[in-house]
Formats: C-alpha cells, structure tokens, sequence
C-alpha cells in the first residue's frame, strides 16, 4: 500500500474482507467512508484528493458530478468496519495478538514487540518495548532520581557510590557556604552605602555651612549700604 493511501492494508485483516469494503481508489478497506450522491462510497482521503486532482469533479465509478458538500460520513459502516480482527502491525517482529481494528491504537501503546526508541536521553538505541528494561540496565544514559527521595539523580556510574546522608550533607553545607557568601556581600553593600550616606551628610553640612557664610555676608553688604545711605543723606542736610 502506497504511504499516501487512504484505507487500510488488506493484508493487515485476519479474514479477506468482503469486496463491498474495498475503496475502489486506492484498493484498501474503507478508512471514515463517505458516499457520494451517486450512492459510490470511498475512503474520505481517497475521495478528497480524487476530486482535487479531477478537473471535472466527477466520481472514479461513474462519472458523474460530485459534490463536496454533498458527501456524507457512512458512521454505521466505520462501527462495522471497527469491529473486523486483524494482525498486530508487528507480527513480523513476534506479536502473536489478532485484536479488533478498533482496538488498533491502544495496542501499539502496550503492545511488548513495538519498536520505540530508548527514553533516556542522549541514547539513540531503538528497541522492543519488551528489551526495554534489560537495556535500561545497561544504558550509559540511564539516570533516575534516588528511591530514597533526597533527589538526587543517579546513574549507572554513581548509583553504587550513592549516600543519601553524605549528599543531603554536601547539599546543606553547599547552601551554608551560599548563604555565608550572600551574607558577608550583604554586608559589604550595607557598608558602603554607610559610607556614602556619610559622604553625603558630609556635603550637606558643608552646603549649609556656606549658604550660613552667604546670609552672613549679605545681612552685613545690607547693613554697610544702609549706613552709607545715613551718613550721605546728613552731609546733605547739613548743607
């Protein structure tokens, strides 16, 4: 079957399905049927890229006009069509299981003769899913948090040296260090922002002491000016 095909292998089917399930398309058993107006039912996908492809919009049987709008989803043939027993995608690799197509999906997802690939990290391996676990013992990416719940990763190479109280210890003295770090930095900053603020109070006395000196100044240029003025304004009197 072509990797574009719409419906299912016939080869997948445990019976030879009845001619009447066959898309006259693309020679697969129906996948979601649809009927067109001249009563022709075809795979939905096969239907879809036939009219697509087709100038004329016609139907492959009898070619007569087709209407998108006017085909219809086949629900009850798709429930029939569910129920047929077919082969597990992987007997080729030992699945013995016949199981109803319904069921298809459900069964990849445990099925022990799956191929997937290796779920740790950084490992390309794939194999069955029912190797996974004697692979899982050997696999140098293999890690999983400690069974003991300190939380520390582990692999293969440090599993065997692995002290739930040496770690949680080197972890508590880690962030003591941390915190005595951030504290002595706190401090640091806490004592050069003293030290500016003295600055600053520094200046700010000194800003005061001069604008004291210019008030100073100012009172006696106004007192030598009213002095002046007196003794002009008698000299003149006098006169």
């Amino acid at each position: 079957m072509s990797s574009q095909s719409g419906g299912h292998d016939v080869e997948l089917f445990v019976e030879t399905p009845d001619y009447d399930l066959i898309c006259t398309i693309c020679q697969g058993v129906f996948r979601c049927p649809v009927r067109a107006a001249c009563h022709h039912i075809f795979c939905k996908k096969c239907i879809l890229q036939w009219l697509t492809r087709c100038r004329q919009q016609t139907c492959p049987c009898c070619r007569k006009p087709v209407n998108q709008s006017l085909i219809f989803v086949m629900f009850k043939l798709s429930k029939v069509i569910g129920r047929l027993k077919i082969k597990c995608k992987n007997k080729i690799r030992g699945c013995p299981h016949t199981l109803a197509l319904s069921e298809q999906y459900c069964h990849s997802m445990s099925c022990l003769f799956e191929l997937i690939p290796c779920p740790y990290q950084g490992c390309r391996a794939q194999l069955l899913r029912r190797d996974l676990d004697a692979h899982a013992r050997h696999c140098e990416h293999w890690s999983q948090p400690c069974h003991m719940g300190c939380g520390t990763v582990l692999s293969h190479r440090t599993q065997a040296k692995h002290n739930c109280y040496r770690q949680l210890r080197h972890e508590c003295e880690a962030r003591q260090r941390n915190h005595r770090a951030i504290a002595a930095a706190l401090q640091r900053k806490m004592r050069r922002m003293q030290s500016t603020m003295a600055d600053m109070r520094r200046q700010i006395g000194l800003i005061c002491e001069s604008l004291e000196v210019m008030e100073e100044l100012e009172e006696v240029e106004e007192e030598d000016l009213g002095e002046s003025s007196g003794s002009f304004s008698s000299s003149n009197s006098s006169s």
